[in-house]
């Protein structure tokens, strides 16, 4: 299956491809993506999946992600405005933020959308819970990686590296929910 990701983040794209391995993936060549300007995460992966659909040869899948960390501390924030809360500065700017926070508890979401050729739209959400840690740690992944420990272990993302990623995070768990909802729809995968 043919698969246009609707996404102008590399470090996404590259965790996609292990996620959907029967899958074709191809990076969208349309100009810049839309503004992210939704409420939730699926607004904004609906966003950038109905502009890649638009855009793309009608026989082709349109994929798109919106993913985000959300902080007890800073009240659910970033969230939905992660990229543009963060920009270039995510790890110093979050620890800059948690600076004497006794609370660092933290989760990691992700929406992914795929649109199929006729535009039928199929779903997957992922959550992964954790903490924020206080110090970076390790050299894998990217955005927030470096800070971020995952319930039930001990190091961050960015040490536990992309063989974790590919079958724990958040991404990787909207992804086994993307494709089993694919599979009950019938739809080809």
């Amino acid at each position: 299956m043919k698969v246009v990701v609707c996404s102008g983040n590399p470090g996404k794209i590259a965790e996609l491809h292990p996620l959907f391995p029967e899958w074709e993936l191809e990076p969208l060549a349309a100009g810049p993506l839309p503004p992210e300007d939704g409420d939730t995460y699926l607004d904004n992966a609906r966003i950038k999946a109905r502009f890649g659909r638009d855009a793309v040869p009608t026989d082709r899948f349109v994929l798109a992600d919106d993913s985000g960390i959300e902080v007890a501390a800073l009240g659910g924030d970033p969230g939905v405005l992660t990229a543009r809360w963060a920009g270039d500065a995510h790890v110093p700017k979050l620890l800059a933020a948690l600076e004497g926070a006794a609370d660092r508890r933290a989760r990691y979401v992700c929406e992914l959308v795929l649109l199929a050729p006729g535009g039928a739209e199929t779903r997957g959400s992922g959550v992964l819970p954790g903490t924020v840690a206080l110090t970076p740690s390790g050299t894998a992944g990217f955005g927030f990686d470096p800070i971020f420990v995952p319930d039930g272990e001990s190091a961050t993302v960015a040490d536990l590296g992309d063989e974790w990623k590919t079958r724990r995070s958040h991404r990787a768990l909207a992804a086994q929910a993307l494709l089993t909802a694919v599979a009950g729809s019938g739809a080809p995968s």
